[in-house]
């Protein structure tokens, strides 16, 4: 066990808070820890890197680059903590881990509503808050060379600084299973994520619907395609577009986007084969379709009443960008639209699951961004507040009772994150270069890892 020097996180921790706890640890270590504001956000907020040990071998770790997703920071604090405590993991690895405390504090501090808790399915869906996807800082959809957002230069230049060995991007599930996606295999890692998370009782998300043609590294572990450029909706619902992930393969960095769900769904994990596939697809695709099609009759009845309200553009940009993806991705899993499309792979009955799920988020999200525009506008002529209301209940509801959506502890999935992304770092570090005794860079051996024990 490792001793905490800090009280353990019982809920997601804000920004303050996050800035807070790693000042508290730099003041413990002098030492060994160091924090430094790296750069600035759009709002003016700092985006603080919190660096533990002193090796020659960089580790990266981004939390919080998506603003509904706050386990990261939680994460990156109880990292830290580790590194402090285990010598294994700094001193004898020859390794300094750099912690990102937050990449995007501005969209973080948008989900204060919903961040102290309780944590129910219908509280946060209506105070959820995403950046639309050309405000998502782990994106380059024009390159490296061209990129806007000042997170986003931010942590390319620390990529170019570090050239880590290994990049760590630490993301959260809203409902579903854990995860990860790789930009180079780490053999033995699905392994190590299996038993970490049937000791947390954890699901495995086996068919991840932005993983549907990606290859798999073993179950819940998926190799991300190299980039591609393509249009604005592939953009949105294919993450293998060009982005922070592969910036640093150049450095011979690999990436590892590490998933952890906050309401965990048992069938996501169900490998078995279906009795009847095409019925379900066609279930999944007719529903997102009317549910988009009724959330696109809303928006057509407020947006006169919303569009001079506090934030009216940033809440709509989601808004915009779910509803564009929407009867694409409807099509993509209907088995009776013929288009040329790619062919379904062979589906699983956790393939299915999580494509009901993820159906049923672009609804919720969408309906949770513009009860939002409504509330805040401060007036609902179109008389839409209560029609919001009655969809995100019963669409909740689907999710709890007709999906089984059951809530995992905020320290249990901040453990899950911490051991898979500490299996990571001791398979990424067997590869990554070494300072021989001689000074000269050598080649990792497994004496020289720390090895993780649960």
């Amino acid at each position: 066990m490792w001793r905490c020097a800090l009280p353990p996180l019982l809920r997601y921790p804000t920004v303050d808070e996050l800035g807070a706890r790693a000042a508290a640890l730099v003041a413990r270590h002098p030492k060994d820890a160091r924090l430094r504001r790296a750069g600035t956000s759009r709002a003016g907020h700092p985006l603080w890197l919190l660096s533990v040990g002193h090796g020659s071998r960089q580790a990266l770790v981004v939390a919080g680059p998506h603003a509904n997703e706050p386990v990261g920071g939680g994460t990156v604090l109880r990292l830290a903590e580790r590194a402090l405590a285990d010598p294994r993991l700094t001193v004898e690895a020859d390794a300094t881990w750099n912690l990102l405390l937050c990449l995007d504090p501005d969209g973080l501090r948008r989900n204060e509503g919903w961040l102290r808790g309780p944590y129910s399915l219908g509280r946060y869906f209506r105070n959820f808050f995403r950046p639309g996807f050309g405000e998502q800082p782990e994106w380059l959809p024009d390159g490296a060379d061209a990129a806007a957002l000042p997170e986003t230069r931010t942590l390319l230049a620390l990529q170019d600084e570090l050239r880590p060995f290994l990049q760590c991007s630490l993301h959260g599930v809203d409902v579903g299973g854990g995860f990860v996606e790789l930009t180079r295999d780490l053999p033995g890692l699905a392994r190590r994520v299996a038993h970490t998370a049937a000791r947390l009782r954890i699901p495995r998300e086996l068919g991840p619907y932005d993983t549907l043609y990606w290859p798999s590294l073993g179950p819940a572990v998926y190799r991300i395609p190299p980039p591609r450029r393509g249009d604005l909706a592939a953009a949105i619902t294919e993450a293998a577009v060009e982005s922070t992930w592969y910036h640093p393969h150049r450095h011979g960095t690999v990436t590892a986007v590490v998933e952890a769900p906050m309401w965990g769904v048992a069938a996501v994990e169900d490998g078995g084969t279906p009795a009847d596939a095409p019925a379900v697809l066609r279930t999944v695709s007719h529903t997102l379709r009317c549910d988009a099609r009724l959330l696109e009759g809303v928006l057509a009845r407020i947006r006169p009443h919303v569009s001079a309200a506090p934030d009216a553009a940033r809440l709509l940009a989601p808004v915009e960008d779910y509803l564009l993806v929407c009867p694409g991705l409807a099509d993509a899993w209907d088995p009776d639209v013929t288009d040329g499309g790619r062919p379904m792979p062979p589906l699983s009955t956790g393939h299915l699951a999580a494509l009901r799920i993820a159906g049923r988020r672009l609804a919720l999200r969408t309906a949770g961004l513009l009860h939002q525009l409504v509330t805040r506008a401060g007036t609902d002529p179109a008389g839409a507040l209560p029609e919001l209301d009655r969809l995100v209940d019963l669409w909740c509801a689907d999710y709890r009772d007709g999906c089984g959506a059951r809530w995992i502890p905020v320290p249990r999935q901040i453990e899950y994150q911490s051991r898979v992304v500490l299996s990571a770092f001791e398979l990424a570090a067997r590869d990554a270069p070494v300072c021989s005794r001689s000074g000269e860079p050598g080649w990792g051996s497994e004496a020289a890892v720390p090895m993780h024990r649960e």
